[in-house]
């Protein structure tokens, strides 16, 4: 089943091309289908939350501000990851976030990333929407805590994460559903998805 390093941020805005910062990191590891150790850290980077995000995420200045600075959390995060693959939910964002944090401290963040949006378009068509919530609901993953903070947020990924891993093992036939064919799922047209489970099937049972 492999090994990934499901992460989720909790930031100041959408974009650190805009000026955004990153105020919180989680990660949660897998291994083999389990939870096996987790990571997560509030973080200083010397920037205002607005009210709107306050009230989107529970964290505050003063929060922030009693925090370790960025640059201290996000190396330690690094070497939680150890260059593990990763995965999140909207990849994309949390994808932008990691690499340029770790730019601002000098280490590349160039992990490649599992999105379980992408895979939840794909695996699941017929959600209402892919939101994580929604998701979780739909397949009544437990609960973790307050939505957007981002261990909750992690935890629930990782959840989703191994569900689909077990859908791919049990109503697809992939015996070994690892960060190869997920990406490799991911980047697939969705009506195209059929065949691409079905070639990866094959290749389990000719091995």
């Amino acid at each position: 089943m492999s090994t990934f390093a499901v992460i989720d941020f909790e930031t100041t805005g959408i974009s650190p091309n805009m000026g955004d910062r990153a105020t919180e990191v989680a990660i949660v590891l897998l291994e083999d289908g389990q939870v096996v150790d987790r990571f997560q850290g509030l973080m200083n980077a010397g920037v205002r939350i607005n009210s709107f995000i306050t009230q989107l995420t529970g964290i505050t200045n003063e929060m922030v501000q009693a925090a370790p600075p960025a640059e201290q959390v996000m190396l330690e995060a690094a070497r939680f990851v150890a260059g593990r693959p990763m995965a999140a939910h909207n990849a994309a964002f949390d994808k932008k976030f990691w690499q340029a944090e770790l730019a601002r401290c000098g280490e590349d963040g160039s992990h490649p990333f599992v999105c379980t949006l992408l895979l939840s378009r794909r695996l699941y068509p017929q959600a209402a929407n892919h939101k994580l919530g929604t998701l979780a609901a739909l397949h009544h993953l437990p609960a973790a805590g307050r939505a957007h903070r981002a261990m909750a947020d992690a935890e629930v990924a990782a959840s989703l994460l191994l569900h689909m891993q077990h859908d791919l093992k049990i109503r697809h036939g992939c015996a070994a559903p690892d960060h190869a064919l997920l990406m490799g799922l991911q980047r697939t047209s969705r009506h195209l998805v059929g065949g691409y489970l079905k070639r990866q099937a094959c290749m389990v049972l000719t091995k």
